[in-house]
């Protein structure tokens, strides 16, 4: 009765390619507004491919029509989703790569994060903490900040925590926007860094917390925010906040995170 149903082995390939494909869509949109009009895409496909197999040539061609012209909306309308996959996409394939030429080069030897740096760090920050000094500061990891450094003030000094308090300090011209650093030094100040629109942060997070989603969500940097509220401490990575009640605590989280990468 089905012999006119002819599947063969690429097909079934191809079947499974596609729902993986989609499924990617929908973790990178899931929650946001732009998921409603992938939804009615989807419908709006489902339905033009029954029009056509039902030889419905009028609605066929209008819905092809509109499904042709409609890829050059699609595009402007989820650019940032596009830009979010694509460095998602990159930069898991960067690392990959150069972790395995690493273990192939060098052996397998974690980052190790230089015990200075953690110290006048995680003193900065308690030190912050405990005067209710607002913060965000990024550690890179392989992700290529440039672009990020770019719309602030470069710096290029060695990790000092006096000098972190001040640039945090409400009066400072610096104060504004993040600092990004990494293992060995201070890379620049005043940063602007991209906003998450994940409607699943806790509303007690403000602007610092989901800039540091942001970042954490689009690269594989990490960051630490001190609430200017209640100078509660949190941990970012991969998009996920965190809350750090110990500076031993942030100390662990800031040298696993360099051991994982």
């Amino acid at each position: 009765m089905l012999d006119f149903i002819n599947i063969h082995l690429i097909d079934i390939i191809d079947i499974i390619l596609v729902g993986l494909l989609i499924y990617q869509i929908y973790k990178l949109i899931r929650g946001t507004a732009a998921m409603s009009i992938f939804i009615g895409i989807i419908i709006l496909y489902f339905v033009w491919l029954v029009v056509k197999t039902l030889h419905m040539e009028l609605i066929s061609a209008i819905l092809g029509q509109v499904l042709g012209v409609g890829v050059l909306a699609l595009i402007i309308i989820f650019q940032q989703e596009i830009r979010r996959f694509l460095l998602h996409l990159g930069n898991n394939s960067i690392h990959r790569n150069s972790n395995f030429l690493t273990r192939k080069l060098f052996g397998s030897k974690p980052r190790e994060v230089p015990l200075t740096t953690l110290d006048e760090l995680t003193q900065a920050v308690r030190k912050m903490s405990e005067t209710k000094t607002g913060a965000l500061i990024v550690m890179t990891h392989k992700s290529s900040l440039e672009g990020i450094v770019e719309t602030g003030d470069r710096i290029d000094a060695i990790i000092n925590r006096r000098l972190v308090e001040n640039l945090f300090f409400k009066n400072s011209p610096l104060h504004d926007g993040a600092l990004i650093m990494d293992t060995t030094k201070l890379i620049a100040a005043r940063c602007t860094l991209p906003i998450s629109e994940n409607p699943d942060i806790p509303p007690q997070y403000g602007m610092r917390h989901r800039a540091a989603v942001g970042v954490t969500e689009e690269t594989d940097a990490t960051a630490i925010v001190v609430s200017e509220e209640t100078g509660g401490i949190s941990f970012v990575k991969n998009g996920e906040i965190k809350t750090i009640s110990s500076i031993t605590e942030l100390r662990l989280a800031i040298e696993d995170s360099y051991s994982a990468s």
